[in-house]
């Protein structure tokens, strides 16, 4: 494919099996879309395998990762953004509770149960080993530069210019 002008950022339609000389003209939103899809196909793909799903394990995250016991809600706030719908991570909090992952103290504060955090470091052991597989050929460097240009690229169109 010729470049639509002498310049190498006009934009192309997206491309699957473009040349590397002409992806500079690709469109981020297809890119960026594919590489969401696949990965977390990927990573939902073998986490059901092993009956869980990736909002539970975000769940399981969280819960352990807070300064404090949260509450239900604050879980829920916080993970919402990254699901796939606004019930999702509720749900996710329900099945960790039936599966006795998850209790309530008598404040209503979410715990991580020793099946739940035996359960979190097995996901975590499989996320990691998932990585790995996702990252073989991407070194550190090139990943932290394809980050910064990600968040670089959200600040411009979210309008903080200055990040």
């Amino acid at each position: 494919m010729k470049p639509l002008t002498d310049t190498p950022t006009d934009q192309a339609p997206a491309d699957p099996g473009v040349a590397d000389d002409m992806l500079a003209t690709q469109p981020i939103g297809y890119w960026s879309g594919l590489a969401h899809t696949s990965v977390t196909r990927h990573l939902r793909d073998a986490m059901a395998r092993v009956d869980a799903t990736q909002p539970q394990y975000w769940v399981l995250n969280c819960v352990n990762g807070w300064p404090r016991a949260p509450h239900r809600e604050e879980v829920v706030t916080r993970l919402t953004p990254m699901a796939d719908g606004p019930s999702e991570v509720e749900r996710a909090v329900d099945h960790l509770l039936h599966r006795d992952w998850l209790r309530t103290d008598t404040d209503s504060r979410l715990h991580l149960t020793d099946a739940g955090e035996a359960a979190r470091v097995r996901l975590r052991e499989l996320a990691t080993g998932l990585r790995a597989v996702v990252h073989e050929g991407v070194s550190d460097e090139e990943y932290v530069a394809a980050l910064k240009v990600l968040r670089r690229m959200v600040a411009n169109v979210e309008g903080d210019r200055n990040s």
